[in-house]
């Protein structure tokens, strides 16, 4: 049989095939020859560098927040102490192995694994980022998980600065605490530097502060194997952090032991201030709490503890409670009554012990029988209601009562520079029909009048109702910093200077009027047994706060001293205010004797209990439990 000859068209179609696939090959060959060249010679640096990072472990070095410091700056307040954390990263672990890590790494550490379960939940298994699972570990439990570092994957520790905080009494609600960055509030400041893990201040001037107090975190890189043991011959490059800035706060330690100490265990809190600069030089708060729990891993019991009691030891009472004033209100009453011209201050009320009005029985709690016929100075020395209850509710009016309430900051926050100030309340006729459905009505201008029904203050806001009577009408911002210094050289970079927050324009006449009236209560009133003290001349008012209990009222003080003076800066202002749920014992009023002999006198306060038991004839220690009211 004859071969077939091949078809010439299938032929030059095979052909053509051929020289395309060859066409092909050279073109991949190329594109591979290309890219290989493009990444080896072009952009060999750049992969070189990305090859090299694979290998690299950068490790954070946190950086010491600044120390706190009183006024003289050389009380610390807020130290750092060396210690260690220890953290898990849960993608190192092997498969399977974390549960029984945790296990292990708890028993090495004396805590719970529940704890440690809490902070590394199975959705974090993946994760490759450490998590920090103990604080304030000390150096011979790190040597425990050195020893066993090779079966203990993932486990790692480094050193962390914790805050020490030096005394652990009232300066709590003042300095406040730090903690682990939140959630939420790593999206508010992540754009200012914050990262997860970092510490944050959560309270107080650590809160307040926080950016200058918190400093620089630096860095450490190595390169490591995939072991993550370090290469040899690779040096490690440091980045050295930055320590924050150190802070100088208004606060005389001293003042502040003392005023600690003349309230006691009583709930309630005291201010010191200084007038003519707006300086707090003590707060008091009590009942406080040790913020010292915060540095340790296993809190949770403490901090459960402090949550629910009753007597809320995280409250800072001196700006985020608020009581009536009660009588100490008559201060504004009486710059009312003098600058409105309302009612001559040489006028007498006869005051009876009692009056009727509406539908209700008035009486006046100082003195049953009646004061007699009083006029101004008389009335505020004697704290008549009936004499402040009439001219009150019928020469001064509700409206200019609200209008010099204002004028002395009430119902607006002082701005103080700690967080969770609260601004207290300055009831109107306005609000009343608003709140209630109810028209404002005689009765409320003369509860109003006596600093009672829905009025509100803190002690602070009371400390500068004083301030202004002192300054003549000026009211200096309250504040806690002093100074921001380098934490290295000691240097001063800042320093906080006096700025006035309100002026009024009240004919200083009249407050050098309203501070005789206040000398009155003091030399001759309802305060003379016991603030009528030697050592210095004191003005102020007093006030019993009714809360509707029986035998249970607020105790206030607010005051001022030396009464006369030819340096204005040495003058301070002491308010106290001592909680209804205390037995009653007219605390307030032998607590700020206290304060004023123990800084006048430059005495300790065992000293001045001393001082004044002996000078006064009273027990200052403990007062009888009759004390008067006023």
């Amino acid at each position: 049989m004859a071969l077939l000859s091949p078809n010439p068209e299938d032929a030059a179609l095979s052909g053509k095939r051929i020289i395309l696939v060859r066409i092909l090959f050279i073109l991949i060959f190329l594109i591979y020859a290309l890219r290989l060249f493009s990444m080896q010679i072009l952009s060999g640096e750049k992969y070189r560098d990305q090859a090299q990072n694979i290998a690299r472990r950068v490790t954070v070095i946190p950086a010491q927040r600044g120390e706190i410091y009183d006024r003289t700056f050389n009380q610390p307040l807020v130290l750092n102490t060396d210690s260690f954390a220890v953290s898990i990263t849960p993608a190192e672990v092997p498969a399977g192995e974390i549960v029984d890590l945790i296990g292990r790494v708890a028993q090495i550490l004396s805590m719970s694994r529940e704890y440690i379960e809490r902070k590394i939940p199975p959705q974090y298994y993946y994760l490759y980022q450490p998590v920090e699972v103990a604080v304030d570990v000390p150096f011979n439990t790190i040597a425990a998980l050195a020893e066993q570092v090779d079966s203990l994957p993932g486990v790692s520790w480094q050193s962390k600065p914790m805050r020490n905080y030096v005394d652990t009494g009232s300066l709590s609600h003042i300095i406040g605490y730090v903690g682990d960055i939140t959630r939420d509030e790593l999206t508010m400041l992540y754009n200012k530097g914050y990262h997860q893990g970092d510490l944050i201040g959560k309270a107080g001037i650590e809160r307040q502060y926080d950016e200058l107090l918190r400093g620089k975190e630096g860095q450490e890189t190595r390169i490591v194997d995939v072991r993550g043991r370090r290469v040899a011959g690779e040096h490690t490059t440091r980045n050295s952090p930055v320590m924050g800035k150190n802070l100088v706060l208004s606060i005389d330690w001293q003042i502040q032991q003392l005023a600690e100490k003349a309230l006691g265990k009583r709930i309630g809190a005291a201010v010191v201030l200084r007038p003519t600069t707006g300086e707090i030089l003590a707060m008091v708060s009590y009942p406080w709490y040790d913020p010292n729990i915060f540095n340790r891993s296993d809190m949770g019991i403490e901090y459960q503890t402090l949550i629910n009691d009753p007597n809320k030891p995280f409250l800072n009472r001196a700006i985020q409670s608020s009581y009536p004033p009660a009588s100490t209100f008559k201060i504004v009453m009486t710059t009312g009554i003098l600058a409105e011209n309302a009612f001559p201050p040489e006028q007498t009320v006869d005051c009876l012990g009692e009056l009727t009005y509406g539908d209700r029985l008035w009486r006046c709690h100082i003195r049953r029988p009646g004061h007699g016929r009083l006029n101004l100075q008389q009335g505020m020395a004697q704290s008549c209601d009936i004499y402040y209850w009439t001219v009150g509710r019928d020469y001064l009016g509700v409206e200019r009562i609200v209008s010099y309430s204002r004028e002395y900051g009430y119902g607006e926050a002082t701005g103080i520079d700690l967080p969770g100030e609260i601004s207290g309340f300055i009831p109107t006729p306005q609000w009343k029909e608003r709140r209630f459905h109810e028209r404002w009505v005689g009765g409320d201008t003369m509860n109003i009048s006596i600093g009672q029904g829905y009025t509100l203050v803190t002690p602070l806001q009371m400390a500068d109702m004083v301030a202004m009577v002192v300054n003549d009408g000026i009211i200096y911002a309250p504040h806690i910093l002093k100074e921001v210094r380098d934490p290295l050289t000691g240097v001063m970079e800042q320093q906080v200077t006096p700025k006035v927050l309100h002026k009024s324009d009240i004919d200083p006449a009249i407050f050098r009027t309203v501070r005789r009236d206040m000398r009155s209560v003091i030399s001759e009133g309802t305060a003379r047994p016991v603030l009528n003290i030697r050592s210095v001349a004191i003005a102020g008012k007093t006030g019993t706060g009714e809360v509707g209990l029986q035998n249970q009222w607020h105790s206030w003080v607010t005051a001022f001293a030396p009464y006369e003076t030819d340096n204005p800066d040495e003058r301070i202002v002491v308010s106290v205010i001592v909680e209804a749920v205390n037995n009653w014992q007219w605390w307030g009023t032998y607590a700020s004797a206290i304060i004023f002999q123990g800084i006048f006198a430059e005495q300790t306060y065992e000293e001045a209990v001393q001082v004044l038991g002996r000078t006064m004839g009273l027990d200052y220690s403990s007062p009888s439990a009759q004390g008067r009211r006023e």
